[in-house]
């Protein structure tokens, strides 16, 4: 809030008297928030003087409360609780004590009173129109203590949570749920508590503090009620208010906000009353009128020291999350501080306690550079250059743009996923088999480990509700055993033949995620598996009808040796490094210089030479592959050989700038190294540490021969485990916590050639030694092992230095030189902020550092290693930091999750090569945000486009890595002997370890908050159909277009492209996959009566896919699928109205063309003797649309031209070719279509037809290719002939055999247009065909030729509709994300003509291929730079033109029509037009 007049005045709210409904209550006694203690920070004496408070006011103006009367609010307040109440449904003898609004119209009440049942207290808790899962998390609060106390005395189904808390599920009686706590403990002084909504992963907390309901020994709570007769002057609420707001640091709230404000300042002032404080000491205190004499005097010997102050200060501001504090708050937090100290001293506690207490670790050196830097606890959030993001640019090779479906955009790892590697990484021993099973939407997952001589199983699930695992043993597949009592897990029941287990919860990171499980340990013998089914509720839950089963040897094997030929990888240098990794094995220094030696070989075969490199040090890094095998090496010569290592992959980075994002990647997995020195510190300071603090035997012994044998990333953790339990003041479980969840087991630190055996154990005296060496080791174990660590990238670059004691050599690392001005402070900044709960501002510090650090990265610099650890290390942190901070955008506005998406959207770019794609979306994320804080009616519409896009590039960088990675790491694994898993999980992992995943999973999290918005729903229906079929679940649907099904039947297919056939017994096609509403498959759909629909919402889909062979009922409307499982007795009733029985297609009849004597023809000459109806429609249109339409000139190769080349004596071998593969083809040999279209691309042109096509051609206006050269008509004529090859496109070919179309029958004439270079291309059809509303017009425009419309690209058209009786009013329905544009230079397209396309009962088009004589130009497309998306009066006259184009030739024809045009700098040109199917 700001400290001017204007300012002051949008906070009234909070001055002024707000008459509620508790406040009728207040004469009863029982104010709303009474028994709710909310904490209160007292003002120091030097604010109150600042604040120089006269009189009541009713308003803040500056600093200062002015005078005027109170009035009665008149505004709208919305907060504590303004909705009417229900009626606590309690025992009578329970008095309501509080009330409070949830959500909506969800009210909790709370009653507290004293049971006859022999507790002390009753506690009644309800909560009214709430759902069916709703948690208490809760726990007792005893005197002195502030950790929650679990009472013996709990509710029925009450569970212990991480020790440290209960949780009661509530129950739940019509719409409320209740329950109540009766407690028996007279050292019980209050219930605290929250409520877990598990169904919405939702916390409801009071004003953001915990719920508080204070008891007393005397069964009543009067200490938490006000008399009957006592109210709480306005006047003083409203001084209660503005310190609040001054405590806060004046911030701008918003209504609501204020109203919360005020409601707590009465809220304090009621607690104060209660402890029985009068109104005229209330008065005093708040208007700092209190008598100074009255003040206890303390002695000088208990005062508290400043130094200690600073550090409570620091502590006090680390744990709000280092907020940003003005001088006046600052100066306040130190008299909190101290206040708090003063009172621990005054209950008995000794300084020298207090000291011991809170001065840990480092804390007082970082408290101490705090005010070194006069900042005292100001965290200042960077101001961000204003810099064009274009300047990210790296485009360094055009990357082919595959028209196949690229695999899913990266998924965030399930909850499932990420409790298997933590237990993988606890056991650390050898996965045996691992196992995911589909339960509807949830999972189940079975792993089996093996260390030691044991085997351990795990079966968990995510599934909610109770669960009991009924299992045995077995020594063959079907054999049931019951299994030896001894390794029944707790609680279990032994049964004749099994035995069953309750499964357990337990909640992993956040406690909202939760996963059931059951661990079970076994011995080695004769047992080979495990089969398992689930009972619920009664419920018996299997595997698709049949027993779970797992087994116990290792299904996930080595993988095998004959993994192919190594196509598609570098084979020679993975052969290579096959053959070197016995030598390898030996250290890190040999694995480094062999990789050093290798180096030159694998950049000479470019990518896919790095890509083996990369996937060898990831094997290497995963601890894949050995690290140390009976040999000794001195970290020195590790270091030296890392130096050499990245040395080399610098000078790769300078020289071969397309190859960046690789070799960063592989130096990632390295780690620094540094020549000499820095190594040979590992050896030296570990015999400093040991003589300093006297630790010279044990542990530390054992480490200090490992260390001087055989260094290796191991020892960081180890190094880290130590500082850990040293801090916890020697906690041994907190040394094995750090190094089980970073993979060091007991079993692998034995496995060590000089074992540690032993844990660590030190005296009091030395922990402040330890930990300031251990701390300095680890900058020397990171400066070598750890490539992203951070702090030590940083020092590397910034400069240090650290002297030698005796033996010790000494190290000096010299800044580097050339660093932007202000940067060491920018990097401070990052380091001041790296570990805060609030992420924002570390974010937006880490992506400025990138930014500035980017300008020196691309050039030559003596540093460039450094710079490039530096780099990776920031980019690292963005993604920690960003899985810390989900939490912050829980219930987020769309805004903060949009900015944070470019900001990770920004570092990834800023990571890749050939980044051109996702520059565009960040421009689009940065428009967005614009039109969200423009208010923009059309801004959800337009980010949803982005968001699609941007999904679009996550899949396609996604396939990159498969294509370049994958092949590798099967080759090499197969060499190596690599677990299967491992290899499997390669290319997934690598990209998990990128911001991929992150932005995945905060694109998943806004997509539905976009939809909400622009009203776009959760389907995007495209053929409105009703249907009944049997579900089928597919990736492709192109993998199975020439399927015939015998049942009807309903795909939910993972991927659709928009060109593939609908196959056989299809009833309905639903998929994730978003093709355009015009695309080939969608006209199918429509004109084949297919139900056909886009799913936009992630959990309908899986509901689908969990549906697979259940028969379902489809009701489609034009907004959205509705289904149902039905019986199959209720299929005939559905089949008559919506399926084919067999035979039911008739058999066409075509008429074979004839040679008519000519070669080419012009326009006037098209009949339908001649050629087919796109030619002779384009005919007719001219002359006949309005004169600001254009029409192409056009001629045509007319029908029997292609049989009549292929009969010329010069093209009888091509001839006699044919003949024996189309015999072959009516044989059922369909491979064969391939082998035809090459052979027609053998034909020889006649002469007679060359020069009558270009006679034709000239006398029409049209360029001949051949005057610019023999080479363009070389192309024309190639292009001619995969026009007639595409007759035997297998899409073509399949399609006629369907409708028992003589495919020989079928003749091919050839349209030849110029072509328009177009701005934009478009499709009309003049009937909406979503809703088949014929008073509108529907379109979709791309940019750049049609190909990209019609054709399998990626994304979706802008769309829009237009009324016919108001076509200047066009409404879009949805922006364009089409990453690609296709350009082409002045040329000819010769385009497909067939007598089989628009017959009547089947629609032909689009199935044969229409070749521009030139390659199409891909282009990555910015829409920030088209004037069709950022000029809204040139989009409306573009798409009414377009409207007006489609409505006049309808009406020419007299019905619907189906239009496809181009616009040529703001002129509409037409190319076709068929009746619309």
């Amino acid at each position: 809030m700001s400290n001017t007049l204007g300012h002051g005045l949008i906070h009234r709210t909070l001055c002024q008297p707000t008459f509620l409904e508790h406040q009728s209550k207040i004469h009863s006694g029982i104010p709303c928030n009474s028994s709710f203690q909310v904490p209160a920070a007292s003002m120091s004496n030097q604010s109150a003087c600042q604040m120089r408070i006269s009189l009541v006011s009713t308003k803040f103006h500056g600093n200062t409360l002015n005078k005027a009367k109170a009035k009665v609010s008149r505004g709208r307040h919305s907060g504590v609780s303004i909705v009417p109440r229900a009626v606590l449904a309690a025992d009578p003898a329970s008095e309501v004590v509080g009330k409070f609004n949830l959500d909506g119209d969800s009210e909790l009440q709370i009653g507290v009173s004293t049971p006859t049942s022999g507790s002390l207290s009753q506690v009644d808790i309800q909560v009214t129109n709430s759902n069916n899962s709703l948690i208490l998390h809760w726990g007792a609060i005893r005197d002195k203590n502030k950790n929650w106390a679990r009472p013996s005395r709990r509710p029925d189904g009450t569970k212990v949570y991480k020790n440290k808390a209960l949780r009661t599920p509530f129950r739940k009686s019509g719409p409320n749920s209740s329950l109540t706590i009766e407690i028996d403990d007279p050292e019980i002084q209050a219930i605290e508590f929250l409520i877990l909504d598990e169904s919405r992963n939702k916390w409801f907390k009071n004003n953001g503090e915990n719920f508080l309901v204070q008891l007393t020994k005397d069964k009543v709570i009067p200490n938490v009620l006000v008399p009957p007769d006592v109210s709480v002057p306005e006047d003083l609420v409203q001084i209660q208010a503005y310190l609040r707001w001054e405590r806060k640091g004046k911030q701008a709230y918003t209504p609501e906000q204020e109203k919360e404000e005020y409601e707590a300042a009465r809220s304090e002032l009621f607690q104060e009353v209660a402890r029985g404080t009068s109104i005229e000491q209330l008065r005093a205190k708040v208007m700092r009128k209190d008598d100074n004499s009255k003040k206890p005097i303390v002695p000088e010997s208990n005062k508290i020291p400043d130094d200690l102050v600073q550090v409570q200060s620091y502590i006090r501001w680390e744990k709000a999350g280092k907020p940003n504090y003005s001088p006046d708050q600052q100066l306040m937090e130190f008299e909190e501080a101290r206040k708090e100290l003063q009172l621990e001293l005054n209950q008995g506690t000794s300084l020298d306690e207090i000291r011991k207490k809170i001065v840990k670790g480092s804390i007082q050196t970082k408290v101490s550079k705090q005010l070194e830097k006069k900042k005292y606890f100001t965290a200042e959030r960077i101001q961000r250059k204003k810099r064009d993001i274009m300047q990210f640019l790296n485009k360094y090779a055009t990357e082919a743009v595959v028209k196949e479906k690229t695999p899913p955009t990266p998924q965030v790892p399930t909850v499932l996923e990420l409790w298997s590697q933590a237990k993988e990484g606890q056991d650390g021993g050898r996965i045996m088999n691992k196992k995911i099973f589909k339960l509807g939407d949830k999972e189940l997952l079975v792993l089996v480990t093996r260390t030691s001589g044991k085997t351990k199983v795990y079966v968990a699930t995510d599934l909610q509700e109770p669960l009991v695992l009924h299992w045995a043993l077995s020594q063959k597949t079907g054999e049931w055993k019951a299994p030896p009592p001894s390794i029944l897990p707790p609680g279990s029941v032994l049964l004749d033949k099994a035995s069953e287990t309750q499964f357990v919860e337990e909640s992993y990171g956040d406690t909202s995620y939760q996963v059931k499980f059951v661990e079970i340990e076994l011995d080695e013998g004769d047992f080979k598996g495990m089969p398992f089914v689930l009972l619920s509720s009664g419920n018996w839950i299997k595997n698709n009808g049949s027993d779970f089963y797992v087994e116990f040897s290792s299904r996930i094997e080595k993988a095998k040796k004959d993994a192919g030929d190594g196509k598609g990888t570098a084979k020679a240098l993975l052969d290579k490094i096959a053959q070197m990794e016995s030598e390898a094995q030996k250290s890190f220094m040999h694995r480094f210089n062999i990789a050093a030696d290798l180096m030159e070989w694998a950049k000479d075969a470019g990518e896919l030479g790095l890509a083996g490199m990369l996937v060898w040090m990831r094997f290497m890094a995963t601890r894949q592959l050995i690290w140390n095998k009976n040999y000794n090496v001195k970290p020195r010569e590790i270091s030296k050989a890392q130096d050499r290592l990245t040395d080399l992959l610098q000078d790769v980075y300078k020289t071969c700038p397309q190859y960046r994002e690789m070799v960063r990647m592989i130096m990632s997995t390295v780690g620094r190294g540094g020549e000499g020195d820095v190594g040979q510190r590992i050896r030296d300071e570990i015999l400093v540490i040991q003589r300093n603090n006297d630790c010279k035997g044990g542990m530390m012994e054992e480490w200090h021969q490992k260390l001087h044998n055989n260094t290796s990333p191991d020892d960081v953790v180890i190094c880290q485990a130590l500082i850990d339990y040293i801090k916890s003041d020697f906690n041994i479980d907190v040394y094995w916590n750090t190094l089980n969840s970073n993979g060091i087991t007991k079993e692998r630190l034995l496995s060590y050639d000089r074992a540690i055996h032993n844990e660590p154990h030190f005296r009091r005296d030395q922990k402040e030694g330890l930990l300031r060496d251990l701390g300095h080791y680890m900058r020397t174990l990171k400066a070598v092992h750890s490539g992203a660590d951070l702090e030590s990238a940083i020092a590397n670059c910034m400069g240090y230095r650290a002297e030698g004691q005796g033996f010790m050599v000494g190290v000096q690392i010299n800044p580097i030189s050339g660093i932007p001005s202000g940067y060491p402070e920018l990097l401070q900044f990052v380091l001041d902020h790296v570990e805060d709960k609030r992420v924002e501002y570390l974010l937006e510090g880490l992506l400025e550092a990138r930014a500035e650090l980017r300008p020196l990265l691309l050039k030559s610099h003596d540093r460039l290693r450094d710079l490039l650890f530096l780099d990776i290390a920031l980019d690292s942190t963005v993604r920690t930091a960003l899985e810390r901070g989900y939490e912050e955008l829980n219930n987020a506005e769309p805004e903060k999750i949009m900015y944070f998406i470019s900001l990770v959207l920004e570092n990834l770019a800023l990571s890749s090569d050939n980044n051109e794609d996702l520059i565009y979306c960040l421009k689009g994320w940065n428009n967005a945000l614009d039109l969200s804080r423009k208010r923009d009616d059309q801004w959800a519409l337009y980010a949803k486009a982005v968001l699609d896009r941007t999904r679009l590039a996550l899949a396609s960088k996604g396939e990159y890595y498969h294509q370049v990675l994958q092949p590798s790491a099967e080759y090499l694994g197969s060499l190596l002997g690599v677990d299967q898993w491992a290899v499997n999980l390669f290319t997934e992992e690598v990209i998990r370890a990128g911001s991929a995943a992150s932005l995945s999973s905060l694109l998943n999290r806004l997509d539905p908050v976009l939809r909400k918005t622009a009203h776009l729903g959760s389907w995007q229906v495209i053929s409105p159909v009703e249907a009944v079929g049997y579900v089928v679940v597919v990736d492709e649907l192109l993998a199975v277009q020439n399927e015939s099904y015998e049942r009807p039947t309903v795909l939910v297919a993972k991927s659709v492209t928009g060109e593939e056939e609908i196959p056989d017994g299809t009833v309905a096609v639903l998929t994730p996959d978003m093709p355009d509403v015009l695309s080939h498959v969608s006209v199918r759909a429509r004109n084949s009566k297919v139900c056909f629909a886009t799913c936009f919402d992630p959990n309908i889909l899986a509901d689908l896919q969990s549906k697979q062979g259940k028969l379902l009922s489809l009701k489609a409307t034009s907004a959205e699928i509705l289904y149902s499982e039905i019986e199959e007795s209720e299929l005939s009733d559905a089949s008559s109205t919506n399926l084919k029985e067999d035979g039911s297609s008739p058999s066409l009849t075509l008429v074979r063309k004839q040679f008519a004597g000519r070669y080419a023809i012009p326009a006037h000459e098209f009949t339908s003797e001649m050629v087919g109806a796109k030619s002779r429609n384009i005919s007719y249109l001219k002359g006949k649309v309005p004169s600001w339409v254009g029409i192409p000139t056009s001629v045509a190769l007319p029908f029997g031209v292609f049989e009549k080349v292929l009969s010329n004596d010069s093209n009888q071998e091509v001839a006699d070719k044919l003949d024996a593969l189309k015999k072959r083809l009516g044989e059922g040999d369909f491979a064969v279509l391939g082998e035809i279209r090459q052979t027609v691309l053998r034909l020889s042109a006649p002469p007679q037809l060359v020069q009558e096509l270009k006679d034709t051609m000239k006398s029409s206006g049209m360029p001949w290719p051949g005057d610019e050269g023999e080479q363009r008509w070389e192309q024309a004529w190639m292009a001619i002939k995969k026009v007639w090859g595409s007759k035997w496109n297998e899409r073509a070919y399949f399609s006629t055999r369907k409708v028992k179309l003589d495919h020989d029958y079928l003749c091919m004439a050839v349209l030849v247009q110029e072509i328009i270079n177009a701005d934009y291309a478009f499709v009309i059809h003049t009937t909406n065909p979503s809703s088949g509303d014929s008073s509108e017009i529907y379109a979709e425009v791309v940019k750049g030729l049609g190909e990209t419309l019609v054709g399998a690209y990626p994304g979706r058209a802008l769309s829009f509709v237009s009324k016919k009786d108001n076509l200047d009013s066009p409404k879009v329905l949805g922006y364009p994300s089409k990453p690609i544009g296709l350009f082409i230079r002045r040329s000819i397209i010769f385009r497909s003509d067939s007598n089989g396309e628009d017959l009547e009962g089947y629609a032909g088009a689009g199935l044969y291929d229409s070749v521009p004589m030139d390659e199409e130009k891909k282009v990555v497309l910015d829409y920030l730079s088209d004037q069709l998306i950022i000029d809204g009066n040139f989009r409306k006259s573009i798409l009414s033109s377009i409207a007006r184009a489609g409505s006049a030739i309808e009406e020419l024809y007299g019905s619907p029509q189906d239009i496809e045009g181009v616009v040529k700098d703001e002129k509409i040109f037409v190319v076709q037009t068929r009746p619309q199917m």
